[in-house]
């Protein structure tokens, strides 16, 4: 007796529909494969362990197609592939990744673009977003504080006001930073020291303070 699809449980299907999306997901990478941008990217120092140089554009248009997904974000971050890992970043629900698992993606990031795309088309939108980006900006990690400012600048756009004591906290980490060695995280906590300052009068008066003091001078 021959067993039919409609015959295996509801998980095994699923697996196997979430399976078949990647091998299709990763298909269209290869016939949009763009050299130059690769090689672009490689001589830039953003190494892959495979890189099919799509442009974001492109890989926004493949993650409208598919919506959002969480277990095929979790499966697209596994293929440890350049393109799938942007992707997983674009269609994970925010409301529904835990902090472990977010944990594991921070652990899993070692570039730049993954970091700053993480930051802003998942991370800025946790529900848990200002705890995961004040232990970042407080870690000795280059790309850990470039995700906590990241979205820390977000939150802030956002008009999101931290307490006092995250105030304190923000400006002592964005001083450290801005008075580092490590160019891509003092650009980003610059950037989001000027987002703080435009929550309003008194948190421009704060942030100005503190730079001043710091013989920094860009508000």
């Amino acid at each position: 007796m021959h067993t039919t699809i409609e015959n295996e449980p509801e998980e095994c299907r699923h697996v196997a529909t979430t399976t078949e999306k990647v091998k299709m997901i990763k298909q269209s990478f290869r016939l949009m494969m763009d050299g130059a941008v690769a090689s672009s990217m490689h001589e830039k120092g953003l190494r892959y362990h495979l890189n099919w140089g799509a442009t974001l554009p492109r890989l926004r248009a493949i993650a409208n197609e598919y919506g959002q997904n969480y277990d095929l974000a979790i499966a697209l971050w596994k293929e440890n592939v350049r393109e799938c890992r942007l992707l997983a970043t674009m269609i994970m629900p925010a409301e529904e990744i835990l902090p472990e698992v977010i944990d594991i993606w921070m652990e899993q990031t070692d570039t730049m673009e993954i970091a700053e795309q993480a930051s802003l088309n998942l991370y800025s939108r946790l529900p848990f977003a200002p705890e995961k980006a004040f232990q970042w900006i407080a870690s000795d990690k280059g790309l850990y504080q470039l995700c906590g400012f990241h979205v820390l600048s977000r939150l802030f756009m956002n008009g999101q006001e931290p307490n006092a004591r995250s105030i304190n906290e923000f400006i002592d980490q964005a001083i450290a930073a801005l008075l580092g060695t490590n160019l891509s995280v003092r650009k980003a906590a610059m950037n989001s020291v000027i987002r703080f300052a435009e929550l309003g009068l008194v948190y421009e008066r704060l942030a100005k303070s503190a730079l001043k003091h710091a013989n920094l001078d860009f508000l």
